[in-house]
């Protein structure tokens, strides 16, 4: 067994005596005897003590149980009772300071050895236990230091982010507007060149022609600058669901004659509203965004002179919409990618786009809080379904 250096607090000297010859001839280091709790502390505080043999009933006005209270407090070594009582009251008592070991008087040199290596042994792996929990204490505290600065600069890095797509927004913004009225003027002068070529003038045909390109291309240009506006007023979380009444056949009729007024390719539009109320309450600009550029697209990418079918219908609080053409339609492999920004087919040749009308389409349908699918076969077409709350 291992030499320990052992303090006995005992007021019966023939019994500290008996303790002092038992532990000695086991090798341990008897560091000093008391009879009194203030006697026992006195000598804690100038020796280091491996283990503390403590007697319940001492002389003096410390008993052992307040003796070895304070010597937890003070010097944390592992206190082991010597008691002539097994009563449940003393058990109690002794329990309540959380000893090491005790030991019933009398007591036989085998049983006090081992007595003596449970309590060290335990005493170790407490303070094993309780550095560990130190540790991961101090652990938990640095990843949780560490955790509250990468957040912080997560916190900052998201501001600086905010700050960029806020500027972003604005210079797309403030840049789409200022080719507006350059575009505008462009387009003016191209109708006149129109309206001159009508009259008799040696390039009158080539004034035309060119008068048409001019028109044709400052019409897309300002599409797309509508749609560059469109998603930066969507990125800065200023798009808002605002209704209003409106008279359902007249709105329909609008749009199905702005599609018509750009169809290039000879394609027709067959229309078939059914039982359509006088008037819905929906918002206006975001159902008319949402229809105008899905007929738009089933008119583009239709074979040259084919049909595309537009259907509406009112079932319950639901404004129901299908358009539906028989064109290129949409490869299998790129249908998850259909409402995307920039998105377009492989199989879309040389029409021009910018890949940005299912993706406003789909926006929109959000911030109305409708509901948008379709199918589609390469070569054979594709439908559009549309679902739309309405009052």
């Amino acid at each position: 067994m291992f030499s320990l250096k052992i303090l006995i607090t005992e007021d019966d000297t023939v019994s500290a005596l008996l303790l002092k010859k038992a532990l000695e001839k086991n090798h341990h280091e008897i560091i000093g005897m008391a009879d009194s709790g203030e006697m026992a502390l006195e000598i804690l505080e100038s020796t280091r003590a491996d283990i503390v043999m403590m007697d319940i009933n001492l002389s003096g006005k410390l008993d052992g149980i307040k003796t070895t209270e304070i010597i937890n407090e003070r010097f944390n070594i592992p206190v082991v009772y010597l008691t002539a009582s097994s009563d449940t009251e003393t058990l109690q008592k002794v329990a309540v300071t959380n000893p090491s070991a005790y030991v019933i008087k009398p007591f036989n040199i085998r049983e006090l050895n081992m007595v003596i290596e449970l309590a060290i042994f335990k005493d170790r792996k407490e303070k094993e236990l309780q550095n560990l929990n130190n540790e991961l204490e101090e652990k938990v505290k640095q990843r949780t230091a560490d955790l509250n600065e990468a957040n912080k600069e997560l916190q900052k890095a998201l501001e600086k982010e905010r700050e960029l797509s806020e500027l972003k927004s604005r210079i797309v913004q403030n840049v789409s507007h200022g080719f507006k009225t350059p575009l505008t003027s462009i387009l003016s002068s191209a109708q006149l060149l129109q309206m001159y070529a009508e009259k008799d003038h040696p390039f009158k045909a080539k004034i035309s022609k060119h008068a048409t390109k001019i028109e044709n291309s400052v019409r897309n240009l300002n599409s797309l600058l509508t749609s560059v506006l469109f998603f930066g007023k969507a990125d800065a979380d200023k798009m808002n669901y605002k209704p209003v009444k409106v008279y359902t056949a007249a709105f329909l009729k609008d749009v199905v004659d702005m599609v018509k007024a750009g169809i290039d390719n000879e394609v027709k539009i067959e229309s078939k509203f059914d039982k359509l109320p006088k008037m819905i309450t929906t918002d206006m600009d975001l159902l008319y965004q949402i229809l105008e550029n899905l007929l738009a697209n089933a008119v583009k990418y239709s074979k040259d002179g084919g049909l595309v079918e537009f259907k509406v219908w009112v079932d319950g609080s639901l404004l129901k919409a299908e358009i539906k053409d028989y064109g290129i339609g949409i490869a299998p492999s790129e249908q998850n990618q259909l409402f995307d920004r920039f998105f377009r087919g492989k199989n879309v040749g040389l029409r021009e786009g910018s890949g940005l009308g299912l993706s406003i389409v789909k926006k929109c349908v959000e911030v109305i809080g409708g509901e948008i699918s379709f199918a589609s076969e390469v070569n054979k077409g594709t439908t559009f379904y549309l679902e739309i709350p309405i009052k």
